[in-house]
């Protein structure tokens, strides 16, 4: 099939039960990365952080979002602020890394802005004519605290995350009452050969579980696997951890659930037997065809146990490995001319063998093309067309 400009919501249908999923171009063109980067993946809300990162006065943290770089501080009255991470004078990067300081100072030539953005201090700029200090201070940036967690947008227009979210804060804390009090223990991280939205896309399904995850479904009970949709998240819960399971140790589990959501478009968070926890997945966009992932483990203490260490490795060394060669050989595969786009595998009563999350992610994808239609436009390639050939999707 040519590429031209109706083949990306060619096959979609808002009917799940017979739809394709998202045109192969959508993960391999260079153009529509570069488009998401612009549109999509700059104006949502990205994670950040546990807020006890950002919990005390002076504490800082940087970031890169959308290719754009960020620092998010907490003022001296306890507020949370966000900003370019660029000097108003040259433009030079501010800070690096986390921690705290009092004001941040630009290695360049010292231009100095307190924690509410503000330039405070600007060398041998006295004399200047019609420069005043007071004038000038940092482009802020949305942020937002939610669910115990820090988010920030580049969308200055952007509704606030927790009205944009429904219900989930409150699902967080029903199912994970103890999130805000649960300290960082373990990172691990990831390099995948693969588009953002493979690796999206297998997340929000466990129809491939049985087939490749075997020590996954002995820890999960399948049978009570159930897949919600609600707005801009998706909820994946099921009992587990119950019994002796070829996974991990879970005989001292307290928490005997498997809870699992994913937030719009690339937060994965996750609730998994054993003791108090909670894991946030950290997906990445960084080309069309490279993603990098970060799982942070935030558990009862800042030592994990050893049953923790054996999940910690279970999900390093097993569960992992599997699903990063499963992404990196659909992104080879949809480089093919073999392969356009798949049927979408629906089971009504919305259980974990179906791929109705995957459905409603690629509505959101194309809603977020569809938006973009009205703005600045398709890019180039794609500028004869006049909505992607999305009508009737």
């Amino acid at each position: 099939m040519a590429l031209n400009d109706r083949s990306i919501g060619v096959g979609y249908s808002a009917d799940a039960m017979n739809s394709q999923s998202l045109h192969a171009d959508a993960y391999v063109k260079p153009e529509w990365y570069d488009h998401e980067l612009k549109t999509l993946l700059s104006r949502t809300w990205r994670w950040i952080c546990h807020r006890e990162k950002l919990r005390e006065p002076g504490s800082y943290l940087t970031e890169t979002i959308a290719d754009m770089p960020i620092v998010i501080t907490r003022n001296a009255g306890g507020e949370l602020k966000a900003f370019y991470n660029v000097c108003k004078h040259r433009a030079h990067h501010l800070i690096e890394g986390e921690g705290t300081a009092r004001s941040l100072v630009c290695p360049y030539h010292a231009w100095t802005y307190d924690l509410d953005g503000s330039l405070v201090a600007a060398r041998h700029t006295n004399h200047l004519p019609e420069f005043e200090m007071k004038d000038i201070c940092l482009d802020e940036v949305q942020v937002e605290e939610f669910g115990g967690f820090v988010f920030v947008n580049l969308d200055p227009t952007a509704a606030p995350l927790a009205e944009q979210a429904g219900d989930l804060g409150e699902e967080i804390a029903h199912w994970a009452p103890d999130v805000e009090q649960l300290t960082f223990a373990h990172r691990l991280s990831y390099d995948i050969k693969s588009n953002w939205k493979n690796v999206v896309d297998n997340f929000l399904e466990c129809y491939h579980c049985h087939v490749a995850h075997k020590d996954f479904v002995s820890l999960v009970d399948m049978d009570t696997y159930e897949v919600t949709t609600h707005g801009i998240y998706s909820s994946h819960m099921a009992e587990a951890g119950k019994t002796d399971n070829t996974a991990y140790d879970v005989s001292d589990a307290t928490v005997t659930d498997h809870a699992v959501w994913w937030l719009w478009p690339t937060t994965c968070m996750m609730r998994y037997p054993g003791r108090g926890n909670f894991i946030i997945l950290n997906i990445i966009p960084v080309g069309p065809d490279r993603t990098l992932e970060t799982y942070d483990f935030f558990l009862e203490t800042p030592e994990p146990n050893d049953a923790e260490l054996d999940s910690v490795k279970y999900l390093d060394e097993v569960l992992q490995v599997e699903d990063i060669d499963i992404v990196e050989s659909v992104q080879r595969g949809m480089k093919t001319p073999a392969f356009t786009q798949g049927r979408i595998v629906i089971d009504p009563s919305g259980s974990g063998l179906s791929e109705h999350g995957l459905h409603h992610f690629h509505g959101l994808v194309l809603d977020a093309y569809r938006t973009e239609i009205a703005g600045a436009g398709p890019p180039q390639e794609y500028a004869s067309g006049s909505n992607f050939g999305l009508e009737g999707s």
